[in-house]
């Protein structure tokens, strides 16, 4: 039978005015050892010295103990000399105080000049990366026209099939739905006026210039807007981008042109598909309820509705389809190198694309006044 491993010990002696602590036997942070607590002497301490003596293995338990040593040493302002202890046993003491996680101090809100100067450089900071990449797709124009451009059809063909044929059941379900829902609401208000038939208009025109491209932009927003980021923010996180960059390939000719094309094609395409099925929504709920022909609400549909109104949709929706391109790009190239940037950088292009569609449909429904539209 093999002998029993010596027990790790810990024996305190008083020398005068110096503190002795020897240790000694097998320290294992998985047995029983030592714990390191505050000595009680009737005589002051100006030193303490910790000595190794019939020391045997160790592990972390007796660096642990020498930290709690040195912590007691410090707080009582004294020397702590060590003797016969071997090196490692203080680096690994050293690594472990700096690895100690120190309690956080508790959140406290920013004053206010504070929280509007930090608002203020994110607000400055998230510009300049907008109209950089801005520019960048600008001079990308450019080369592209110039015969210079790193610009791969077959890429923005994909993408087109991705954001166009592939976003039609989505957006048609949503758009058929909201024109139901228009519908229905209209019908509630206006057959107390006996103006049943007026549902055509409210809907056609609502459906037209707004509703239709508006629609069909937040569902590619969160859709396509998204995808960009993350596709873009994995391949950040796996150095691809960094790859094209060494090899020559602008990135903004490679992996942004393409998107930001198919989404300017798409896009309008999208918003009449939208208008088509906000339209027949509109005509099912007007057949259903007010037992209006679906003859009669097509033909007043037509009476209301002229090129002018189309082609706002159609402008509104081709400009929508650009800022979800420059949302969902601008926020994959902005992640972090991680899964969890990657899904950050998604939600961010998400919210990014929607409140510029929502600020850049302001400001149409004001020029299109000021034009007489």
């Amino acid at each position: 039978m093999s002998e029993p491993l010596p027990q790790a010990r810990a024996d305190t002696v008083q020398e005068g005015d110096v503190l002795a602590v020897k240790v000694g036997g097998d320290w294992r942070i998985t047995g029983q050892h030592p714990v390191w607590t505050d000595p009680v002497t009737d005589q002051p301490v100006r030193r303490l010295r910790l000595k190794a003596e019939g020391l045997g293995s160790w592990d972390s338990s007796l660096a642990l103990y020498l930290r709690a040593a040195r912590v007691w040493a410090e707080a009582q302002r004294i020397e702590l000399s060590l003797e016969d202890v071997p090196v490692a046993v203080g680096k690994l003491a050293d690594l472990l105080a700096r690895k100690t996680s120190r309690p956080a101090n508790p959140a406290s809100l920013p004053d206010l000049i504070t929280a509007v100067r930090a608002a203020t450089a994110k607000l400055w900071a998230e510009t300049k990366d907008l109209s950089q990449l801005v520019g960048e797709c600008i001079y990308s124009i450019g080369r592209f026209f110039r015969g210079q451009a790193q610009f791969r059809w077959r890429d923005c063909l994909f993408e087109m099939q991705q954001c166009g044929a592939m976003a039609l059941p989505i957006v048609g379900l949503i758009s058929f739905l909201v024109g139901i829902i228009m519908a229905y609401q209209g019908a509630v208000q206006l057959r107390q006026f006996g103006a049943d038939i007026y549902v055509a208009d409210m809907v056609g025109l609502a459906v037209v210039r707004e509703m239709g491209p508006m629609m069909a932009a937040i569902v590619l927003a969160g859709r396509t807007g998204a995808a960009f980021a993350a596709t873009l923010g994995n391949m950040k996180a796996n150095e691809e981008i960094d790859a094209l960059e060494t090899l020559g390939v602008s990135p903004v000719d490679f992996l942004v042109m393409p998107r930001m094309v198919a989404l300017f094609f798409m896009m309008p395409l999208l918003a009449i598909y939208s208008n088509c099925l906000g339209i027949i929504g509109g005509l099912v709920i007007s057949h259903a309820i007010l037992d209006i022909p679906a003859s009669l609400y097509w033909t007043e549909t037509k009476s209301i509705i002229d090129l002018s109104d189309v082609n706002t949709g159609l402008i509104k929706a081709a400009i929508f389809g650009i800022l979800i391109g420059v949302a969902g790009c601008l926020r994959g190239l902005q992640a972090d190198r991680s899964a969890a940037g990657v899904g950050r950088a998604a939600t961010a292009a998400v919210v990014t694309a929607i409140l510029l569609i929502i600020v850049s449909d302001s400001v149409f429904a004001v020029i299109f006044n000021i034009l007489g539209w």
